[in-house]
Protein backbone atom coordinates (compact mmCIF):
# COMPACT_ATOMS: atom_id res chain seq x y z
CA UNK A 1 0.00 0.00 0.00
CA UNK A 2 2.86 2.53 0.96
CA UNK A 3 4.21 1.98 -3.01
CA UNK A 4 1.20 2.43 -4.42
CA UNK A 5 0.72 5.83 -2.63
CA UNK A 6 4.36 6.65 -3.68
CA UNK A 7 3.70 6.38 -7.15
CA UNK A 8 0.90 8.29 -7.00
CA UNK A 9 2.15 10.92 -5.13
CA UNK A 10 5.21 11.17 -8.18
CA UNK A 11 2.66 10.80 -10.75
CA UNK A 12 1.08 13.83 -9.76
CA UNK A 13 3.86 16.29 -8.29
CA UNK A 14 5.84 18.71 -10.27
CA UNK A 15 8.99 20.54 -8.83
CA UNK A 16 8.60 24.20 -7.29
CA UNK A 17 11.35 26.81 -7.85
CA UNK A 18 14.03 26.35 -5.26
CA UNK A 19 13.65 29.43 -2.59
CA UNK A 20 16.84 30.15 -1.44
CA UNK A 21 18.48 30.50 -5.25
CA UNK A 22 16.85 33.02 -7.50
CA UNK A 23 19.02 31.28 -10.24
CA UNK A 24 16.92 28.48 -10.30
CA UNK A 25 13.84 30.14 -10.95
CA UNK A 26 13.19 28.63 -14.26
CA UNK A 27 14.39 25.28 -13.60
CA UNK A 28 12.25 22.17 -13.14
CA UNK A 29 12.38 18.57 -12.91
CA UNK A 30 11.51 16.92 -16.41
CA UNK A 31 7.77 15.48 -15.70
CA UNK A 32 7.81 11.47 -17.53
CA UNK A 33 4.46 10.81 -19.37
CA UNK A 34 4.49 7.52 -20.21
CA UNK A 35 1.90 8.29 -22.38
CA UNK A 36 3.02 11.25 -23.42
CA UNK A 37 4.06 12.62 -27.11
CA UNK A 38 6.61 10.06 -28.93
CA UNK A 39 8.35 11.78 -31.97
CA UNK A 40 8.40 8.81 -34.61
CA UNK A 41 10.97 9.17 -37.75
CA UNK A 42 9.46 7.41 -41.43
CA UNK A 43 11.14 6.38 -44.49
CA UNK A 44 8.39 5.76 -47.04
CA UNK A 45 10.94 3.68 -48.83
CA UNK A 46 14.21 1.83 -47.07
CA UNK A 47 15.74 1.76 -51.07
CA UNK A 48 15.85 4.09 -53.32
CA UNK A 49 17.18 3.57 -57.12
CA UNK A 50 18.99 6.47 -59.10
CA UNK A 51 22.13 6.70 -61.35
CA UNK A 52 25.54 9.21 -61.82
CA UNK A 53 24.83 12.72 -62.96
CA UNK A 54 20.86 12.08 -61.66
CA UNK A 55 19.11 14.11 -58.66
CA UNK A 56 17.18 11.71 -56.29
CA UNK A 57 15.05 12.26 -53.20
CA UNK A 58 15.68 10.35 -49.60
CA UNK A 59 12.64 9.78 -47.82
CA UNK A 60 12.19 10.76 -44.33
CA UNK A 61 9.17 12.37 -42.81
CA UNK A 62 8.42 12.40 -38.68
CA UNK A 63 5.12 12.47 -36.43
CA UNK A 64 4.08 12.32 -33.06
CA UNK A 65 2.00 9.84 -31.46
CA UNK A 66 -0.02 11.51 -29.43
CA UNK A 67 -0.28 14.93 -31.36
CA UNK A 68 -1.76 15.98 -34.27
CA UNK A 69 0.45 18.29 -35.29
CA UNK A 70 3.99 17.63 -36.65
CA UNK A 71 5.97 20.18 -33.96
CA UNK A 72 4.80 21.07 -30.53
CA UNK A 73 5.96 24.57 -30.98
CA UNK A 74 8.33 24.88 -28.00
CA UNK A 75 11.20 23.28 -29.78
CA UNK A 76 12.85 24.42 -32.90
CA UNK A 77 13.22 21.11 -35.10
CA UNK A 78 16.89 19.63 -35.50
CA UNK A 79 17.18 17.69 -39.02
CA UNK A 80 20.40 15.96 -39.28
CA UNK A 81 21.80 13.50 -42.32
CA UNK A 82 24.51 11.35 -41.92
CA UNK A 83 26.24 8.71 -44.58
CA UNK A 84 27.06 5.01 -43.00
CA UNK A 85 30.52 3.82 -43.46
CA UNK A 86 30.72 0.16 -45.12
CA UNK A 87 31.87 -1.06 -42.46
CA UNK A 88 29.10 0.39 -39.53
CA UNK A 89 31.99 2.23 -37.54
CA UNK A 90 31.53 5.81 -37.96
CA UNK A 91 28.78 8.07 -39.63
CA UNK A 92 29.82 10.71 -42.61
CA UNK A 93 28.27 14.37 -42.03
CA UNK A 94 25.87 15.71 -45.16
CA UNK A 95 23.40 18.03 -44.22
CA UNK A 96 22.21 19.43 -40.85
CA UNK A 97 19.08 22.14 -40.54
CA UNK A 98 17.79 23.77 -37.46
CA UNK A 99 15.35 26.74 -38.01
CA UNK A 100 16.58 28.98 -40.70
CA UNK A 101 20.36 27.51 -40.32
CA UNK A 102 21.03 24.86 -43.01
CA UNK A 103 24.63 23.34 -43.48
CA UNK A 104 26.20 20.69 -46.02
CA UNK A 105 29.17 19.18 -45.99
CA UNK A 106 32.35 17.76 -47.68
CA UNK A 107 31.54 17.19 -51.47
CA UNK A 108 27.80 16.99 -50.53
CA UNK A 109 27.93 21.26 -50.58
CA UNK A 110 25.79 23.00 -52.81
CA UNK A 111 24.05 19.36 -53.92
CA UNK A 112 21.87 19.08 -51.26
CA UNK A 113 18.79 20.62 -49.59
CA UNK A 114 15.82 19.33 -47.90
CA UNK A 115 12.80 19.12 -49.54
CA UNK A 116 10.15 20.61 -47.03
CA UNK A 117 6.85 19.60 -48.79
CA UNK A 118 4.93 19.74 -45.53
CA UNK A 119 6.12 21.17 -41.66
CA UNK A 120 7.39 17.56 -41.53
CA UNK A 121 9.32 16.77 -44.47
CA UNK A 122 12.52 16.25 -43.33
CA UNK A 123 13.30 14.22 -47.03
CA UNK A 124 16.97 15.05 -48.51
CA UNK A 125 17.16 15.97 -52.38
CA UNK A 126 20.98 15.11 -53.40
CA UNK A 127 21.67 16.56 -57.23
CA UNK A 128 24.37 15.80 -59.49
CA UNK A 129 24.94 12.26 -57.92
CA UNK A 130 28.46 10.98 -57.95
CA UNK A 131 29.91 7.44 -57.43
CA UNK A 132 30.87 8.34 -53.58
CA UNK A 133 26.79 9.14 -53.04
CA UNK A 134 25.99 5.35 -53.09
CA UNK A 135 25.57 3.72 -49.74
CA UNK A 136 23.22 4.46 -46.75
CA UNK A 137 22.18 7.63 -45.31
CA UNK A 138 20.97 7.85 -41.64
CA UNK A 139 17.86 10.80 -41.03
CA UNK A 140 17.68 11.80 -37.57
CA UNK A 141 15.09 14.30 -36.56
CA UNK A 142 15.54 15.95 -32.57
CA UNK A 143 12.80 17.91 -30.72
CA UNK A 144 13.86 19.05 -27.09
CA UNK A 145 14.81 15.59 -25.68
CA UNK A 146 12.87 13.39 -28.26
CA UNK A 147 14.55 12.17 -31.27
CA UNK A 148 14.44 9.28 -33.60
CA UNK A 149 16.34 8.30 -37.11
CA UNK A 150 15.30 6.38 -40.42
CA UNK A 151 17.97 4.72 -42.81
CA UNK A 152 17.23 5.00 -46.35
CA UNK A 153 19.91 3.13 -48.99
CA UNK A 154 20.87 4.95 -51.88
CA UNK A 155 21.30 2.31 -55.09
CA UNK A 156 23.16 3.21 -58.26
CA UNK A 157 22.68 1.95 -61.54
CA UNK A 158 25.99 0.30 -62.66
CA UNK A 159 28.92 -2.24 -63.86
CA UNK A 160 30.91 -4.29 -61.32
CA UNK A 161 34.24 -5.29 -62.87
CA UNK A 162 37.48 -6.87 -61.82
CA UNK A 163 40.68 -5.10 -61.76
CA UNK A 164 44.38 -5.87 -61.82
CA UNK A 165 47.15 -3.29 -62.64
CA UNK A 166 50.03 -4.07 -65.05
CA UNK A 167 51.89 -6.03 -62.41
CA UNK A 168 49.61 -8.63 -62.44
CA UNK A 169 47.52 -10.59 -60.38
CA UNK A 170 47.47 -9.65 -56.47
CA UNK A 171 49.46 -6.52 -56.75
CA UNK A 172 47.20 -3.82 -55.07
CA UNK A 173 47.50 -3.26 -51.41
CA UNK A 174 43.78 -1.45 -50.47
CA UNK A 175 44.48 2.12 -50.51
CA UNK A 176 46.29 1.32 -54.19
CA UNK A 177 43.02 -0.63 -54.52
CA UNK A 178 40.86 2.52 -53.92
CA UNK A 179 43.42 4.40 -56.23
CA UNK A 180 43.22 2.17 -59.33
CA UNK A 181 39.54 2.24 -59.36
CA UNK A 182 39.69 6.31 -58.80
CA UNK A 183 42.01 5.94 -62.11
CA UNK A 184 39.73 3.81 -64.15
CA UNK A 185 36.09 6.48 -63.62
CA UNK A 186 35.22 4.20 -60.80
CA UNK A 187 35.08 3.73 -56.87
CA UNK A 188 35.87 0.09 -55.13
CA UNK A 189 32.81 -1.98 -54.69
CA UNK A 190 31.08 -2.76 -51.97
CA UNK A 191 29.82 -6.22 -50.95
CA UNK A 192 25.54 -5.55 -51.88
CA UNK A 193 26.96 -4.53 -55.54
CA UNK A 194 29.17 -7.28 -56.27
CA UNK A 195 26.49 -9.87 -54.49
CA UNK A 196 23.91 -8.16 -57.20
CA UNK A 197 27.10 -8.64 -60.43
CA UNK A 198 27.28 -12.43 -59.23
CA UNK A 199 23.45 -12.72 -59.33
CA UNK A 200 23.62 -10.95 -62.77
CA UNK A 201 26.06 -13.67 -63.51
CA UNK A 202 29.90 -12.17 -63.12
CA UNK A 203 32.28 -14.64 -62.35
CA UNK A 204 35.51 -14.26 -61.56
CA UNK A 205 38.31 -16.30 -59.72
CA UNK A 206 40.82 -13.90 -59.01
CA UNK A 207 40.11 -12.56 -55.21
CA UNK A 208 39.66 -8.84 -54.75
CA UNK A 209 39.03 -5.84 -51.78
CA UNK A 210 35.87 -4.56 -51.35
CA UNK A 211 35.11 -1.20 -49.91
CA UNK A 212 34.48 -2.81 -46.73
CA UNK A 213 38.35 -3.86 -46.42
CA UNK A 214 37.07 -7.43 -46.88
CA UNK A 215 38.72 -9.40 -50.08
CA UNK A 216 36.23 -11.89 -51.69
CA UNK A 217 35.52 -13.23 -55.01
CA UNK A 218 32.33 -14.21 -57.07
CA UNK A 219 31.60 -17.91 -58.67
CA UNK A 220 28.72 -19.04 -61.08
CA UNK A 221 30.30 -22.13 -62.38
CA UNK A 222 32.45 -24.10 -59.50
CA UNK A 223 35.88 -25.66 -60.46
CA UNK A 224 38.76 -27.24 -59.02
CA UNK A 225 41.31 -23.84 -59.01
CA UNK A 226 38.08 -21.90 -57.84
CA UNK A 227 37.11 -23.86 -54.33
CA UNK A 228 36.39 -27.00 -56.10
CA UNK A 229 34.14 -27.94 -58.33
CA UNK A 230 31.28 -29.75 -55.59
CA UNK A 231 31.06 -26.80 -53.94
CA UNK A 232 28.17 -24.81 -54.56
CA UNK A 233 28.02 -21.33 -56.62
CA UNK A 234 28.38 -17.98 -54.27
CA UNK A 235 30.76 -15.07 -53.66
CA UNK A 236 33.51 -16.87 -51.86
CA UNK A 237 34.81 -14.28 -48.92
CA UNK A 238 38.87 -14.93 -47.79
CA UNK A 239 37.60 -12.33 -44.61
CA UNK A 240 39.39 -8.80 -43.81
CA UNK A 241 43.19 -8.39 -44.37
CA UNK A 242 46.04 -5.81 -43.65
CA UNK A 243 45.02 -2.69 -45.50
CA UNK A 244 48.80 -1.58 -46.04
CA UNK A 245 50.58 -5.11 -46.32
CA UNK A 246 48.18 -8.04 -47.90
CA UNK A 247 47.71 -7.29 -51.67
CA UNK A 248 44.96 -8.50 -53.87
CA UNK A 249 43.06 -7.92 -57.03
CA UNK A 250 40.14 -5.19 -56.95
CA UNK A 251 36.49 -4.80 -57.80
CA UNK A 252 35.39 -1.72 -58.87
CA UNK A 253 31.95 -0.22 -59.86
CA UNK A 254 31.12 2.32 -61.98
CA UNK A 255 27.57 3.85 -63.72
CA UNK A 256 26.74 5.98 -66.84
CA UNK A 257 28.29 9.01 -67.69
CA UNK A 258 28.10 12.13 -69.46
CA UNK A 259 29.97 12.05 -72.64
CA UNK A 260 30.58 10.11 -75.49
CA UNK A 261 32.47 6.52 -75.50
CA UNK A 262 33.15 5.71 -78.89
CA UNK A 263 36.07 3.48 -81.01
CA UNK A 264 38.22 6.10 -83.11
CA UNK A 265 38.16 5.35 -86.90
CA UNK A 266 42.07 6.19 -88.35
CA UNK A 267 43.92 4.42 -91.67
CA UNK A 268 46.40 2.61 -89.25
CA UNK A 269 47.26 0.67 -86.25
CA UNK A 270 48.43 2.77 -83.30
CA UNK A 271 51.17 2.47 -80.85
CA UNK A 272 50.29 3.27 -77.36
CA UNK A 273 51.43 6.88 -77.08
CA UNK A 274 50.17 7.82 -81.12
CA UNK A 275 46.64 6.63 -79.69
CA UNK A 276 46.80 8.91 -76.85
CA UNK A 277 47.44 11.75 -79.36
CA UNK A 278 44.75 10.81 -81.88
CA UNK A 279 42.12 11.11 -79.28
CA UNK A 280 42.90 14.54 -78.68
CA UNK A 281 42.97 15.37 -82.54
CA UNK A 282 39.84 14.35 -82.22
CA UNK A 283 38.85 16.28 -79.33
CA UNK A 284 38.73 13.53 -76.95
CA UNK A 285 40.82 11.83 -74.29
CA UNK A 286 41.58 8.00 -74.52
CA UNK A 287 38.80 5.90 -72.58
CA UNK A 288 39.21 4.38 -69.55
CA UNK A 289 38.60 1.04 -68.24
CA UNK A 290 35.13 2.01 -66.35
CA UNK A 291 34.05 4.10 -69.32
CA UNK A 292 34.56 0.76 -71.47
CA UNK A 293 32.70 -0.99 -68.95
CA UNK A 294 29.91 1.14 -68.62
CA UNK A 295 29.41 1.82 -72.54
CA UNK A 296 29.22 -2.35 -72.52
CA UNK A 297 26.87 -2.93 -69.55
CA UNK A 298 24.95 0.18 -69.66
CA UNK A 299 24.25 1.08 -73.31
CA UNK A 300 25.03 -2.03 -75.07
CA UNK A 301 27.84 -1.24 -76.60
CA UNK A 302 29.88 -3.60 -79.09
CA UNK A 303 32.81 -3.79 -81.30
CA UNK A 304 35.43 -6.70 -82.51
CA UNK A 305 37.98 -4.29 -82.51
CA UNK A 306 40.87 -4.49 -79.76
CA UNK A 307 41.54 -1.03 -78.90
CA UNK A 308 43.85 0.80 -76.42
CA UNK A 309 42.96 2.10 -73.06
CA UNK A 310 44.09 4.63 -70.61
CA UNK A 311 45.25 2.16 -68.52
CA UNK A 312 47.75 0.76 -70.95
CA UNK A 313 45.70 -2.62 -71.22
CA UNK A 314 43.71 -3.56 -74.89
CA UNK A 315 40.37 -4.69 -74.44
CA UNK A 316 37.22 -4.85 -76.48
CA UNK A 317 33.27 -5.06 -75.58
CA UNK A 318 31.46 -7.74 -77.22
CA UNK A 319 27.74 -7.47 -76.22
CA UNK A 320 26.43 -9.96 -79.27
CA UNK A 321 28.47 -13.05 -78.95
CA UNK A 322 29.50 -14.22 -82.23
CA UNK A 323 32.17 -16.20 -83.90
CA UNK A 324 35.62 -14.83 -83.72
CA UNK A 325 34.14 -11.73 -81.36
CA UNK A 326 33.55 -13.77 -77.81
CA UNK A 327 31.11 -16.79 -79.30
CA UNK A 328 30.33 -18.34 -75.65
CA UNK A 329 29.57 -15.15 -73.93
CA UNK A 330 28.95 -11.26 -74.22
CA UNK A 331 31.95 -10.01 -72.16
CA UNK A 332 34.77 -7.09 -72.20
CA UNK A 333 37.54 -9.05 -73.82
CA UNK A 334 40.91 -8.21 -72.36
CA UNK A 335 43.99 -8.66 -74.76
CA UNK A 336 46.35 -7.75 -72.25
CA UNK A 337 48.88 -5.06 -71.51
CA UNK A 338 51.23 -4.82 -74.77
CA UNK A 339 54.32 -3.19 -75.62
CA UNK A 340 53.45 0.46 -75.60
CA UNK A 341 56.03 1.47 -77.86
CA UNK A 342 56.14 -1.05 -80.27
CA UNK A 343 52.58 -3.26 -80.30
CA UNK A 344 49.89 -1.64 -82.76
CA UNK A 345 46.20 -1.24 -81.76
CA UNK A 346 43.33 0.72 -82.50
CA UNK A 347 41.91 2.70 -79.43
CA UNK A 348 38.69 3.32 -77.36
CA UNK A 349 38.01 7.34 -76.92
CA UNK A 350 35.93 9.22 -74.50
CA UNK A 351 34.44 12.87 -75.05
CA UNK A 352 32.46 14.28 -72.49
CA UNK A 353 29.82 16.54 -72.49
CA UNK A 354 30.08 20.12 -71.29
Amino acid sequence: MKNLLFLVLISVCWAEPHPGNSSLEHERIIHIQENGPRLLVVAEQAKIFSHRGGNVTLPCKFYHEHRSTAGSGTHKIRVKWTKLTSDYLKEVDVFVAMGHHRKSYGNYQGRVFLRESSENDASLIITNIILEDYGRYKCEVIEGLEDDTAVVALNLEGVVFPYSPRLGRYNLNFHEAQRACLDQDSVIASFDQLYDAWRSGLDWCNAGWLSDGSVQYPITKPREPCGGKNTVPGVRNYGFWDKDKSRYDVFCFTSNFNGRFYYLIHPTKLTYDEAVQACLKDGAQIAKVGQLFAAWKLLGYDRCDAGWLADGSVRYPISRPRKRCSPNEAAVRFVGFPDKKHKLYGVYCFRAYN
